[in-house]
């Protein structure tokens, strides 16, 4: 009796496992369900809302790649302005420290020392920082600033100069903007045509001294050779150390154009010597790809001039690589204009950035900031949609 009355209590506990184990896998079941409903439904919503988006591309593959980068570009432009307020705020002091510095070394600079008087305590101190909200988290800030860029289309303040940032970079940029254009232009007529010459002379003595002198300037210092065309000027005396005319374009207009000229030749030449040397390598490269394809055999197999082939054919697939460089030589050149303006004690963007940074003006840095970056990032889009109209074979968007 105690056997079976034993058999039967190992049986129940066996049914009441298999029924705990049916449930558990009921309801394990059921949440995966659940869940997969979940994925399910979201995977529809996302797929409706894409319908109009995906009509625009089919119908406007042109339209809507630019609508995309542009997109993409607001974007971008939104993290690095909060990822410049995080650096910002990491530096070691603030605008407030820097005015506290300043007047400790103006009183110093008039004699008897600084006097506790006209120092500023440190319940000023902290009230100055709330009042320019350098009291808040960086996070707080970069929304302020974009609420106040956005709705009120005001750039703010110098928290040094006490001017209007949109003012300082207007007079700045203008001339950061014609020195790189000028630049950009002198480097894409001299690379187009040393580049085609040299790739028809390739493998002789001339193509080989190019190629020398090319990779020369490309791997040259450009801080160095900057600095050594400084001390040419300066030893020589055939041409100023600075880079911009003492007078104002409305005084003299003429005379500012020539004097202009003369003042940014060697601050020209610099950033032509180290530009060009990369930019004609690519040109002669691509041209002697496209030269030993098979479709240039073809063409001179039917009789057509050689000036023609160069020029009419594979001249014109060398534009793509260019086109797609052309915006990172743009942001090169902005970027190598910095240490050129301040060498050369050139008015730009660039000088005005640096001497932001080093005042921690938190308005000035990050207007000059984003509005370069909003630049770069254009140049890159207008060169995309240039890649587009030039090579019929681009297409951004699935036909059919």
């Amino acid at each position: 009796m105690k056997i079976a009355s034993g058999k039967m209590r190992n049986l129940l506990k066996s049914k009441n496992r298999m029924k705990n184990n049916d449930s558990g896998a009921t309801a394990t079941s059921g949440g995966r369900v659940f869940r997969g409903s979940l994925t399910l439904g979201a995977s529809h919503l996302l797929r409706n809302l894409s319908i109009p988006w995906r009509l625009f591309k089919s119908r406007f593959p042109l339209a809507s790649f630019i609508t995309a980068r542009i997109i993409t570009m607001l974007v971008i432009l939104f993290i690095l302005g909060w990822a410049l307020f995080g650096l910002m705020a990491l530096a070691p002091g603030d605008i407030v420290d820097q005015m506290m510095q300043q007047q400790l070394m103006s009183q110093t600079e008039s004699g008897g020392g600084a006097d506790r008087d006209n120092v500023f305590s440190e319940e000023q101190l902290a009230r100055m920082r709330a009042e320019m909200g350098l009291d808040k988290p960086f996070t707080v800030q970069y929304f302020r600033w974009l609420e106040r860029v956005v709705i009120h289309h005001d750039l703010g303040v110098s928290l040094i100069s006490k001017a209007p940032v949109s003012f300082l970079i207007k007079s700045r940029i203008i001339n950061s903007l014609i020195l790189n254009l000028i630049s950009l232009v002198f480097i894409t007529i001299f690379s187009f045509i040393l580049g085609v010459y040299f790739s028809s002379k390739a493998g002789t003595r001339t193509d080989l001294a190019a190629t020398f002198f090319a990779l020369f300037f490309h791997a040259f210092p450009g801080i160095l050779l900057l600095i050594l065309l400084q001390l040419f000027a300066s030893v020589t005396g055939l041409f100023p150390v600075t880079a911009y005319p003492d007078f104002p374009l409305s005084e003299a207009p003429v005379k500012f154009v020539f004097s202009y000229t003369y003042h940014i030749f060697l601050p020209l030449l610099a950033s032509f010597l180290g530009g060009i040397g990369g930019t004609m390598r690519m040109i002669r490269s691509t041209m002697l790809d496209q030269m030993g394809l098979p479709y240039i055999m073809a063409l001179r197999a039917r009789g057509i001039s050689e000036r023609r082939v160069y020029l009419n054919h594979a001249f014109r697939n060398t534009l793509n690589p260019y086109i797609t460089g052309s915006a990172n030589l743009l942001a090169s050149l902005f970027s190598g204009s910095l240490v050129l303006e301040i060498i050369f004690s050139y008015p730009g963007i660039g000088r005005l950035m640096y001497d932001a940074v080093m005042q921690q003006d938190v308005n000035l840095v990050l207007a000059n900031n984003m509005f370069i970056s909003a630049l770069v990032l254009l140049g890159m889009t207008i060169s995309d949609i240039l890649l587009a109209l030039v090579d019929p074979r681009i297409r951004y968007g699935k036909e059919g």
